[in-house]
């Protein structure tokens, strides 16, 4: 097993794809690695590219607000995306980029053994529940695979894009926060 510095190199080494091509950073991860509650979104955009931390321009601003309307910070919780290379244009990343960047982030799971994972947006649901999985139908339901819960709920992005969502991602963090009072977890 990989430690996150470990991990984090060999990231910083990956040619698995073509987005390292285009990247400023690799994006890896942000927050507190001994946390049991992570987020993930589908990939860094311009301003994660720059500084290579995830969720950091608006989307990520709006992000930091709806952790703290649930008692959440970035120290409490752990904070990275499906894919660790800025797709062009803040596209969605294709099919193979996702493949080639998941074992990535199956070990995160393996170093971190989170309880509780948020995933934000379609583009992470699908990649780690169901291809076909559609968040404005599933958003808020809690899923359980083994030992992990998974949350999915709108992408901050989407939110800022179409506020009338808002209401519904609130009551999708009030899930997270039932569950995390309910496992114990801090």
């Amino acid at each position: 097993m990989y430690t996150i510095e470990q991990l984090t190199e060999l990231i910083d080494n990956c040619t698995l794809c073509e987005l390292h091509k285009g990247k400023t950073h690799y994006v890896v991860g942000d927050g507190n690695i001994k946390s049991k509650i992570m987020f993930i979104g589908e990939g860094p955009g311009e301003q994660e590219d720059v500084s290579g931390v995830p969720f950091v321009g608006k989307a990520g601003q709006l992000l930091d607000k709806m952790l703290a309307s649930i008692d959440l910070d970035r120290e409490k919780v752990y904070i990275c995306n499906v894919v660790k290379c800025r797709p062009p244009k803040n596209r969605n990343p294709q099919p193979e980029e996702i493949a080639a960047c998941i074992n990535y982030l199956r070990w995160q799971f393996t170093i971190m053994k989170p309880k509780i994972i948020v995933l934000l947006g379609s583009v992470a649901c699908q990649a780690l529940l169901d291809p076909k999985f559609s968040i404005t139908k599933r958003h808020g339901e809690i899923i359980q695979v083994k030992k992990t819960l998974f949350i999915p709920t709108y992408h901050p992005a989407a939110l800022l894009r179409d506020p009338a969502k808002k209401k519904e991602a609130w009551e999708d963090l009030k899930n997270v926060r039932a569950k995390i009072n309910e496992l114990g977890l801090r």
